[in-house]
């Protein structure tokens, strides 16, 4: 039976009150991203700069959430929202914190022990701790249960076997939250995971492989764990709980801002190169996608305000990710038929062609991170109860 009741987006409204914080943010971003040019800062989320990192730490803009005990600032889900968005907005390189600020870092404060609190998250906060995500795995595609790296238990730590894949920034990362195996039985798919935090630069048997994506970049990585010993209390959180705590995780990964807004610095070009002389057609081409990314912040700041209130928003992050990806993939297409211009890469190009370039060749990747189209519309076809 369908299950409309759980389809629902409450609405949420950022308070006036967090306007000074949005002016603020405005002001230091065109400063401090006055150096960069457009095609650096079409990169958006992959963009990847620690010193500017590092600046937005000094600033009390990263772990804002975060308890302040460790570091944090216990500030609300809404005020990081107006920090993520003015800065995806404006194409600041977050990659190096980005990880680490939107999940790696809550993650910890919930499951973690104390000592990985003490440790882990005061870097964060300070944006001086680069992290990595390693779920994906050769082979298994989308199905995420089906993970086989395998974590053994021996009298010096855990030894670890096995590869991971798509893992971005796994060769620059101080430290990766991985998934794996603790338990092969065969009725333990799901039970058997567990998670792990692993030190990525003082840990033998770890050899991370850059791959090359279209752009010449190389940011994704497969990743070999070959004995790789880690101690016993690199365990984060319950032995077998490593499902659980993945799943809630791919929440935080699966709504923010950034599955409408990777693409933003293009559609602002494109309508800044059309708007002088643009036909009724077109401009009621741009107005549906305006109307499509006003919808996504909507659907988006609605799952931020349940996870400020503690609410689960598996479902709705889900379906945010969904419409975002195709929203993001389909205006690089629908930019170079408005504009006729070619998209390029070269030096010749204007601004205009350079963020298009750069942007026709990343969008494919988009429906990758986070989890394909596929897996997301059979998590929402269950929490519709029609799967």
């Amino acid at each position: 039976m369908l299950n409309i009741d759980s389809l629902r987006f409450p609405r949420y409204e950022l308070p006036a009150s967090l306007e000074p914080l949005r002016r603020e943010v405005r002001a230091f971003l065109e400063d401090a991203l006055a150096p960069y040019s457009a095609l650096v800062r079409s990169n958006t989320w992959d963009g990847f700069d620690p010193e500017f990192s590092r600046k937005l730490g000094a600033r009390g803009w990263l772990g804002m959430s975060l308890p302040k005990q460790y570091g944090g600032h216990e500030r609300s889900a809404l005020e990081r929202y107006v920090i993520v968005e003015e800065t995806l907005a404006a194409g600041a390189p977050v990659g190096f914190h980005w990880i680490a600020d939107r999940q790696s870092g809550p993650v910890i404060a919930r499951y973690g022990t104390e000592a990985q609190r003490q440790k882990i998250i005061p870097g964060i906060a300070r944006g001086e701790i680069c992290f990595c995500i390693g779920m994906s795995e050769p082979n298994s595609g989308s199905d995420l249960a089906s993970v086989r790296t395998k974590a053994e238990r021996t009298a010096d730590g855990w030894l670890i076997n096995g590869t991971k894949i798509w893992t971005t920034n796994a060769h620059r990362a101080d430290y990766m939250i991985a998934l794996l195996r603790t338990d092969s039985s065969p009725d333990s798919k799901h039970r058997g995971l567990s998670q792990f935090l692993i030190d990525l630069k003082n840990t033998k048997g770890i050899t991370p492989r850059p791959i090359q994506d279209l752009t010449g970049r190389r940011h994704f990585n497969e990743v070999v764990f070959q004995d790789a010993l880690i101690p016993h209390d690199a365990l984060l959180g319950k032995e077998g709980e490593g499902w659980k705590q993945a799943t809630a995780e791919l929440a935080f990964e699966r709504s923010g801002p950034e599955r409408y807004l990777s693409c933003f610095i293009l559609l602002s070009r494109l309508i800044d190169q059309v708007k002088d002389h643009a036909s009724p057609a077109v401009l009621s081409k741009i107005g549906a996608e305006v109307a499509w990314a006003s919808t996504l912040r909507n659907m988006s700041l609605a799952v931020a305000g349940m996870l400020n209130e503690g609410i689960d928003p598996g479902l709705q992050a889900s379906i945010v990710k969904d419409l975002g990806c195709q929203f993001e993939q389909r205006l690089p297409g629908l930019a170079q038929e408005l504009v006729s211009l070619e998209p390029t890469l070269s030096g010749s190009g204007t601004d205009y062609q350079q963020v298009l370039g750069n942007l026709t060749q990343l969008a494919p990747s988009f429906s990758l991170r986070g989890g394909t189209l596929e897996i997301l519309r059979g998590i929402i076809a269950r929490g519709l109860g029609v799967r």
